[in-house]
């Protein structure tokens, strides 16, 4: 099984996408092969990465991103596409986990979140297919009643109401299956193309001013003094004040006290050849995003072009499936059996993070270097929020960066890969259950 398989190796399946054949704005940025100085040094250019170098340097502050393959290329650019609300833990969970003020906080946070990818859009005008409502769909019948109240709880405690429950034969309508049992409408949620928002956040970044280095992967980083930090390339080097670790599931062994808190997963998607028109709208009447209830969830919506995007299955080891195509495909057709006869045109896999608790981890070394990962899934909206409070905690408003960095994580004892056989173990049990 040579490198083309390896998981958490950005340069592994990122031109194999339909996200990279349809990518505009595709550029390339020069490699770092001398020293600069800069306030800030940021490594990775994802959403946490280009996120944090917009709102710094809108403050003023000179930043350099170092990217080690390209803009994108890691789960910012090939993920599922679902801008969405809240946390990855639903409210009442926070509640029971960190008490009812902190969950409406973090709440608050994540509207925030949506709010400014939608804002960002707009301001710099990035056409990457906002396309909104997210349909959450139950693939149990026990699951319906837990969605109805999580829907009340919401509209009772938090004055949400953008989310609405839907019927079995709703549901049926919507995306011409009935092996759904109900489901969640979300108007506020969206599903998007993540790579062209991601090159639309780098251009936004270089008008601002910020210099961006492509092929320049931070090998080691050093203290010297107390107000600077070190980013050593392989021909190059930065000088800043301080730095970002925005790399998430691609972190490497790059700082050890960050990776102990999360554990890269490999996720894998298809895109089907283009369908007639009146098929399409017969997977997905409305075009919403659709998420389902699994834990191993299975993720969908249609192309602009007509194709269905699934995401489906994912595992716990430093390879990809030889076969990724009939990987996913088998999950597809568990939901649209009707499907058999579709071509797959693009199948594509990428590593996230997770965190033991399923809530990112915001952290910092010493009073200069600034890590946020882990989202577990839930990147699109708050990465992008998790750069920004990166940047607000850099110009000295710590505050909302603290609310995320106080929530208290279990590390994860072991190697990178497969660090905790246990872990895994109950990942794999969990999964089983998806089909009881």
């Amino acid at each position: 099984m040579g490198s083309r398989w390896q998981g958490g190796d950005p340069r592994v399946g990122y031109d194999e996408s339909w996200y990279y054949a349809t990518a505009k704005g595709l550029v390339q940025h020069p490699q770092l092969t001398e020293s600069i100085d800069a306030d800030v040094c940021i490594v990775g250019a994802g959403y946490t990465g280009l996120s944090a170098a917009i709102e710094l340097a809108e403050q003023g502050f000179k930043v350099v991103v170092l990217e080690s393959h390209r803009v994108g290329a890691g789960a910012s650019g090939r993920n599922g596409g679902v801008l969405g609300m809240g946390q990855r833990k639903d409210q009442d969970e926070l509640e029971a986990m960190l008490g009812l003020d902190v969950a409406k906080q973090m709440w608050q946070v994540a509207c925030d979140a949506n709010e400014l990818v939608r804002d960002r859009i707009k301001r710099y005008e990035i056409d990457c297919d906002l396309t909104d409502g997210e349909l959450h769909v139950a693939h149990r019948a026990r699951y319906v009643d837990d969605l109805r109240r999580y829907n009340d709880h919401l509209a009772e405690h938090y004055g949400y109401t953008d989310r609405r429950h839907v019927s079995r034969e709703e549901v049926r309508a919507m995306l011409g299956v009935d092996s759904f049992y109900g489901g969640a409408l979300d108007f506020r949620s969206a599903h998007i193309h993540p790579l062209n928002l991601a090159l639309g956040l780098a251009r936004a970044a270089k008008t601002l001013g910020v210099q961006i280095f492509e092929q320049s992967a931070v090998l080691d980083y050093q203290n010297p003094a107390t107000d600077q930090v070190l980013a050593k390339t392989a021909v190059g080097e930065v000088r800043a004040k301080y730095l970002v670790l925005a790399c998430n599931g691609y972190l490497g062994k790059l700082d050890r006290q960050a990776g102990k808190y999360q554990m890269p997963i490999n996720n894998f998607i298809l895109a089907t050849e283009p369908l007639d028109t009146t098929r399409a709208q017969q997977l997905n009447r409305d075009n919403v995003a659709v998420v389902d209830t699994r834990f191993v969830v299975n993720y969908f919506h249609n192309s602009p072009d007509h194709r269905l995007i699934f995401g489906g299955g994912e595992n716990y080891s430093p390879f990809f499936p030889r076969d990724i195509k009939g990987f996913v495909r088998q999950h597809m057709l568990e939901v649209y059996p009707q499907l058999a006869d579709v071509k797959i045109d693009y199948a594509w896999g990428g590593t996230l993070a997770i965190t033991m608790r399923r809530m990112p981890s915001f952290g910092r070394s010493g009073a200069n270097v600034y890590w946020a990962q882990g989202y577990s899934g839930h990147g699109i909206a708050m990465a992008n929020m998790g750069g920004k409070l990166i940047a607000e905690a850099i110009a000295g408003q710590a505050s909302r960066f603290d609310l995320f960095a106080n929530i208290r994580h279990i590390p994860f004892p072991g190697g990178r890969w497969l660090r905790w056989p246990g872990l895994v173990a109950g990942m794999l049990y969990y999964s089983l259950l998806d089909k009881f």
